[in-house]
């Protein structure tokens, strides 16, 4: 829906390795533009292979914002990126250039989009420590229960998130999703989505995977071992299955595997927004944007 009168904000969407920070960066290039990043694993520094973080060459050719901000063991949750966002992308626009909101985290880019704001409740260190001994699978049991319809947007995978729901969830004694509420509009806001065949979203991840073991992912993740121990973080895709039990099938093919399944989550969260204009390639996406910031 457009807001006549706000600033323009224009997202790029989609599935992990699906080729959004590409597109951004060749329309940001097109339409004098920045990236803000909307990718909750990119914000860290030294996991850089994991995450599969823009080239140098990217980086240079366009700024990008909110990319490397928090070591693994500090403190960052969606309350904290939203006011770094909204500050990133006003800093933006008062430099009369286009914003450009690029992930495949869809609770960042609502937070933004929708100007969300979520219930403040302090870290609860007692609770904290006994989650922390659960794995995912237990964590998510108990997040359902008490949540069952955020349940289904949250990512199962991801400890440090499941922990967070659990304790707001805990404390206010109400599911953390109905606590939510959208504030005023801050932008008039253009989403794209990119949509690829089930088929050549499997391709491109079986080869960023091999990429990112080209690049020296084994080494990453010793590194981070070494430096940040048990941190939450690892437990994430490309980087818990180093430390899962031995089973069938090699690392690399569980992590395409795992990137895959996530994938589809996304694809699901993304696909309930009306909103976003699906596309297929750069003319579509160019095409769009053109008539957004000219209308």
């Amino acid at each position: 829906m457009k807001k006549k009168g706000l600033p323009k904000l224009i997202v790029i969407l989609g599935a992990t390795a699906i080729g959004k920070t590409g597109l951004a960066v060749r329309l940001a290039k097109e339409f004098n533009g920045e990236i803000v990043s909307a990718d909750s694993r990119q914000i860290y520094k030294e996991m850089d292979i994991g995450t599969s973080k823009p080239t140098e060459k990217e980086i240079e050719s366009v700024p990008h914002h909110l990319i490397d901000i928090v070591y693994p063991n500090q403190k960052f949750n969606v309350t904290i990126y939203k006011k770094m966002a909204l500050k990133a992308i006003k800093d933006i626009q008062e430099r009369k250039k286009v914003a450009f909101l690029v992930g495949g985290t869809g609770l960042y880019i609502k937070a933004v989009v929708d100007n969300i704001n979520f219930p403040e409740v302090s870290p609860q260190k007692k609770l904290r420590k006994e989650l922390e001994t659960k794995d995912e699978k237990e964590l998510f049991r108990i997040y359902m229960r008490l949540d069952p319809k955020g349940a289904k947007l949250i990512e199962k995978e991801n400890k440090r998130r499941l922990i967070r729901a659990i304790e707001v969830c805990r404390i206010t004694k109400k599911p953390f999703w109905e606590q939510r509420n959208k504030g005023k509009s801050l932008f008039e806001t253009l989403q794209i989505g990119i949509k690829l065949s089930r088929e050549e979203l499997k391709k491109r991840i079986s080869k960023r995977t091999d990429m990112i073991f080209k690049l020296g992912l084994e080494k990453e993740v010793k590194n981070l071992t070494k430096k940040y121990g048990g941190s939450p973080l690892l437990r994430t895709i490309g980087y818990h299955e180093w430390f899962a039990e031995k089973g069938e099938g090699s690392i690399k093919e569980k992590i395409k595997l795992h990137t895959l399944q996530f994938a589809k989550r996304q694809m699901t969260w993304f696909k309930r927004d009306k909103r976003i204009h699906w596309i297929k390639n750069h003319q579509e996406a160019k095409e769009i944007v053109k008539d957004f910031l000219e209308n």
